[in-house]
């Protein structure tokens, strides 16, 4: 006979002995105890609710394509040169948020791929709108979005994705006001971002420079900011200095730009040595080549040899030999030039193509080069 293990007055009970009487059931405790029913309301309905709010917004998959419909079309230049497309969703979903300075990839039917700021509201989820100057003797995306994306016309895309993002003073950046420069089409991606500025409450200025008034596109929109714009045509005012595009920086200052060229390198040479401003711009055109050395590129399909100078770009060059060959950006960033490389050393010049890819001879035909004096490619 096992002698009883549980000591005098001890409440130890051994697992096989069976229980005399049912404990209390958590509910009845439940019923009467006043912070199990509140907690209980606040699990069932306060935290739900909190995951809601918090629930990410849908972004965009850069790669994925989609189907987007013309909804509305605006000459919005008195030129008559740029037009401004809103664009929805083919089933009428909402679309993938986009932050200011994002921009779309358009696949034409052509084949061309182009890229074009958003220049609408990021709040706006049901569209997104565009705005391209139609240019006769360019690459002939900007004619063939004039002549062919009237209202109801289709166009697949690729985005919204940022090369220029918008960094808050506060959040992200430390300076303490912002300045934009916008130059023509260049407004696209900066008005997002002064629409951003004035809901946030920001210290923030504008220079807006073009050829004529009646060249410059959205202009009602810009002077709707009032004085904390300025409006700027080289007809009335001549060409603009950088002490004309800075403006006034009595704070740290971050400056974004986007314009032509000559003002881009207008305002680099004017910020020299200044630790008091910090430059984001984008571009619409290739950068200048610098450093280069001529070289010969060979299209192995057809055998065709082509001569790059110093101061161009393989694709340049190769453009004239080859009209069809694809290109969007032409400063390194979208990969549409892409091409395999068979012989030779590349001397790459984007920050696109990752070590991986450049590994199996992968090659941005619009920035990169020859690091000696030819390159086959499979073109």
């Amino acid at each position: 006979m096992n002698p009883d293990p549980r000591p005098p007055g001890s409440k130890f009970r051994p697992h096989n002995e069976p229980v005399a009487e049912v404990p209390p059931h958590l509910f009845g405790r439940w019923r009467h105890d006043p912070i199990l029913r509140v907690s209980t309301f606040l699990a069932d309905i306060v935290l739900p609710a909190f995951s809601v709010l918090m629930h990410p917004r849908r972004v965009a998959e850069p790669d994925v394509t989609r189907v987007l419909r013309v909804a509305a079309r605006e000459i919005v230049a008195h030129d008559k040169d740029v037009v401004a497309l809103t664009l929805v969703a083919g089933d009428g979903k909402p679309l993938p948020h986009w932050t200011p300075g994002a921009h779309l990839d358009l696949l034409l039917e052509s084949g061309r791929m182009r890229e074009y700021s958003l220049c609408g509201d990021p709040a706006d989820a049901d569209s997104y709108r565009i705005a391209v100057r139609r240019i006769p003797d360019g690459g002939g995306g900007s004619v063939e979005v004039h002549e062919t994306l009237r209202v109801g016309a289709t166009v697949r895309v690729k985005g919204p994705r940022n090369g220029m993002p918008m960094a808050v003073p506060g959040y992200g950046s430390s300076a303490g006001r912002l300045r934009f420069v916008a130059g023509g089409i260049g407004i696209t991606p900066i008005l997002p971002m002064m629409r951003a500025a004035e809901r946030l409450g920001l210290d923030w200025s504008m220079i807006y420079t073009g050829r004529s008034a009646d060249t410059i596109p959205f202009l009602a929109e810009v002077q709707a900011f009032g004085d904390k714009v300025t409006i700027r045509t080289d007809d009335t005012h001549g060409l603009p200095t950088a002490a004309d595009l800075i403006g006034d920086t009595p704070t740290p200052t971050a400056l974004y730009a986007c314009g032509p060229p000559p003002m881009l390198e207008v305002l680099r040479r004017g910020l020299i040595g200044r630790a008091d401003v910090e430059l984001h711009y984008e571009r619409f055109s290739a950068p200048p080549v610098l450093d280069g050395k001529p070289f010969t590129v060979t299209l192995a399909k057809s055998g065709a040899t082509v001569q790059v100078g110093a101061e161009e770009t393989a694709l340049a060059a190769i453009l004239k030999t080859d009209p069809a060959t694809p290109y969007s950006c032409r400063q390194g960033f979208c990969g549409t030039c892409r091409v395999r490389v068979l012989s030779g050393e590349v001397e790459h010049r984007d920050t696109t193509l990752t070590p991986d890819e450049r590994e199996r001879g992968q090659m941005l035909i619009c920035i990169s080069r020859a690091a000696g004096d030819h390159l086959t490619i499979d073109r």
